[in-house]
């Protein structure tokens, strides 16, 4: 199996929002063409832990990556060192903790902001360090490494339902709303992915409460969406994917060998 990838990580969006919100990729769903599962986090509910989470495959609690404020390189292997093994080329456009993990640290913004540089895990960048850098704004960076380095991997992560989520909180039309925008953004871009060949993964680290903040384990904090589109996938609506198996189901859809768990059941 070998296919690109683009993995969207949509920080801050609970799967309460999530199933009534996102109209465009619900579409997907309900035309047979995409399939939504309910992941619950790990813990703890929070932002860098939980990328470390998805991208490594290693929970907070064996990671290291336990609070916001650790600001170090991880110690574990990402899907881009295992995409970067297998030689196939890496991007991303992200919050500023994701080069951090896994390119340099602490972030410089004049050095890192714009990352082109083949030796390391991610190869291709544009990171931002403001959470309400706009998703429109994020978006267009995301399919310019696309167009301009067509990788094999790409991650693709907006900030603004995050954002909105702790200004507001939960039960806000603020918080519905960054959700709404978020996917008709999406709108403009997935179709064009998938004819391009991709198989695409949208999900969340976290959600998000009415006290507008998350790290505890109340339902609408701890689950999350993931959607998946593309013909790689089987949409088997038994198929129960785990938060720590998108890592290793994503080697497998790139062709890389790896060592982590992923959900056979996910896969066509």
């Amino acid at each position: 199996m070998k296919h690109n990838v683009i993995l969207v990580v949509l920080d801050g969006l609970s799967y309460q929002v999530a199933q009534h919100a996102l109209g465009h990729l619900l579409a997907y769903c309900q035309a047979g063409r995409a399939a939504l599962y309910k992941l619950d986090c790990a813990l703890p509910a929070l932002s860098r832990p939980l990328y470390e989470c998805i991208l490594t495959g290693v929970a907070p609690i064996d990671s290291g990556i336990v609070h916001n404020d650790v600001v170090r390189l991880s110690n574990q292997r990402s899907i881009f060192h295992y995409a970067r093994d297998a030689g196939l080329s890496t991007a991303a456009a992200a919050y500023h903790w994701v080069s951090e993990l896994y390119n340099r640290a602490p972030f410089q913004a004049a050095r890192d902001r714009h990352t082109s540089d083949e030796s390391l895990p991610i190869q291709y960048g544009h990171f931002y360090y403001a959470d309400h850098y706009p998703d429109s704004h994020l978006l267009a960076d995301a399919d310019s490494l696309r167009q301009l380095h067509a990788p094999n991997l790409l991650l693709v992560h907006p900030m603004n339902i995050d954002d909105a989520g702790h200004k507001h909180g939960l039960d806000s039309s603020q918080y519905r709303n960054a959700a709404r925008m978020a996917d008709v953004l999406l709108a403009e871009y997935i179709q064009t992915w998938l004819d391009a060949g991709y198989q695409i993964l949208v999900t969340a680290d976290h959600g998000m409460n009415n006290d507008r903040s998350h790290n505890g384990v109340l339902p609408e904090e701890r689950e999350v969406p993931l959607i998946v589109l593309g013909s790689a996938f089987s949409l088997d609506p038994a198929a129960r994917p785990q938060q720590t198996e998108l890592c290793g189901t994503i080697c497998q859809l790139l062709g890389a060998a790896h060592d982590k768990p992923w959900c056979r059941e996910l896969l066509a």
